[in-house]
């Protein structure tokens, strides 16, 4: 990974993307460093992620709630203010969501088993 210099962010400033999920949509805000990235994400009402993600993740909510369902049946409940971490490879999850959430996602190189 490279060095990062003080670095501040203006969200309002950063490119909206849109990613169609099994069923609703997830919108990202991304910021690439390197082997580090950093996401505010945005899940809609009803959103349910089209994979099994086995990447790993540092995820904090920001706002709503949302369920982080594990492979192995296992869900968990996020809530504002809470986070989950996982390393690269160490578990199958995708997101679902009932109403809109907004999370703070950051991964990278730091994350490899």
């Amino acid at each position: 990974m490279t060095n990062i210099p003080f670095t501040t962010i203006d969200w309002t400033a950063i490119e909206r993307t849109e990613h169609k999920g099994e069923t609703g949509t997830s919108f990202w805000q991304t910021l690439q460093f390197g082997g580090l990235r950093i996401r505010i994400v945005e899940y809609s009402e009803g959103y349910l992620a089209d994979h099994w993600c086995e990447k790993g993740h540092v995820v904090h909510c920001l706002e709503g709630e949302f369920t982080s369902e594990l492979k192995t049946g296992e869900k968990v409940i996020l809530k504002k203010g809470m986070s989950y971490v996982v390393s690269d490879n160490l578990s199958s999850h995708r997101s679902l969501s009932k109403s809109t959430v907004k999370l703070l996602i950051v991964d990278g190189d730091f994350l490899k088993a």
